[in-house]
């Protein structure tokens, strides 16, 4: 199944506002979503960056993100544990929390992925692929949203 995600922020494919890079505040961007099937108990959400110039760079990591939830508000606390149980994990800096697009230069693409799962997980401080792994089998749905993100 498929999960719709997506910002006020920027449309798929479209650039991500300056203001949610490291350009501007370096604040998360708004998102939405829809289409969870029955039986969701929890979401989780990976923001990753494949163009970096030394692999993959994981901007952010959130999960335990609670069933009920349909979206993440602007500017999100970069807190591990958020007040609604939500957890986010480190990222490929070693940070809990949203790290902007800031690309050494040209233009990156910015993966926005959501994952509705069966089970709530809330173990505290999974990165990537600790929560890749908890959640094998366990993917209900999943969506994706794509932003880019240019530097000179």
């Amino acid at each position: 199944m498929t999960l719709a995600i997506t910002s006020t922020a920027f449309a798929q494919g479209q650039p991500i506002p300056v203001d949610h890079s490291c350009d501007g505040k370096g604040q998360s961007p708004p998102l939405a979503w829809s289409g969870a099937p029955e039986g969701t108990r929890s979401f989780a959400l990976i923001m990753d960056d494949p163009d970096a110039p030394m692999g993959t760079f994981v901007h952010w990591v959130i999960y335990g993100i609670p069933a009920s939830s349909t979206g993440l508000p602007a500017a999100m606390s970069k807190d591990a544990k958020l007040a609604d149980g939500s957890v986010q994990g480190p990222n490929t800096m070693g940070r809990a929390g949203y790290t902007p697009p800031c690309p050494p230069g040209g233009t990156h693409r910015y993966f926005f992925k959501l994952y509705a799962l069966d089970l709530a997980i809330d173990a505290a401080g999974m990165g990537k692929d600790q929560l890749l792994s908890a959640m094998q089998n366990h993917i209900l749905a999943q969506g994706e949203l794509m932003g880019t993100y240019t530097r000179k």
